[in-house]
């Protein structure tokens, strides 16, 4: 019995580089120092002092930002003196004027549901941890949802989008950005942010951690 939990024990010191799949044995570095694949340079483990805390602020402010961006205008144009304002839902769901209601509903879902998905899912998993207290039963399942919905959350490729666009539009009519824009700006930001600071080794080690206890 002891030799299986010594192999299960060397096992959980065990790290895979999430880009090459290359295998080491893992060494927590110091606090604000990086743990570096050296086949690919990919980051492993990067511990910094108050990273939850601000994991969790920063989930926090993607709900509130995507939630006011949905009732805010996003932009309006204006051309041969008609103009139009749109708010992030008609742009979306403009595609079921043309028979589209999939792709309408689609849009939305990539664009609101799953970042506001993955902001619940984060703070759910980690909201306990930020107190120092034990995880809620279920906190890993609702991390690994969280990373696994993190592709499909494409609220930064939309902004991306509509700024090549208005770049064309801009030159045949005039056009204001909305609140709601600027709020998926720094929308952006914000999960750039989060990115720099959530060490997903540490997350999943305190959460494997806190299993063990609940169990």
């Amino acid at each position: 019995m002891s030799s299986m939990q010594n192999i299960q024990a060397d096992l959980e010191q065990l790290i895979a580089c999430p880009a090459c799949d290359a295998l080491y044995r893992a060494a927590l570095p110091e606090n604000g120092e990086r743990a570096v694949c050296p086949r690919c340079h990919t980051v492993l483990i990067a511990p910094v002092d108050g990273a939850v805390i601000r994991v969790v602020a920063f989930a926090v402010a993607i709900l509130i930002l995507l939630v006011s961006a949905m009732f805010m205008p996003f932009l309006s144009i204006e051309a041969g003196g008609l103009s139009h304002s749109t708010s992030i839902a008609d742009a979306a769901l403009s595609f079921s004027e043309y028979h589209m209601l999939g792709l309408s509903i689609g849009v939305v879902a990539l664009i609101i549901f799953v970042p506001i998905a993955r902001a619940i899912l984060v703070i759910f998993a980690l909201f306990p941890l930020m107190l120092d207290k034990k995880p809620w039963r279920g906190a890993r399942t609702a991390f690994r949802l969280s990373e696994e919905l993190r592709p499909w959350s494409m609220a930064e490729i939309f902004v991306l989008g509509v700024g090549v666009a208005l770049v064309k539009v801009a030159a045949m009519a005039h056009v204001e950005l909305g609140m709601a824009f600027w709020l998926f700006v720094a929308l952006v930001l914000v999960t750039v942010f989060q990115d720099g600071f959530l060490c997903r080794w540490s997350i999943w080690s305190a959460l494997e951690q806190g299993d063990r206890q609940n169990g």
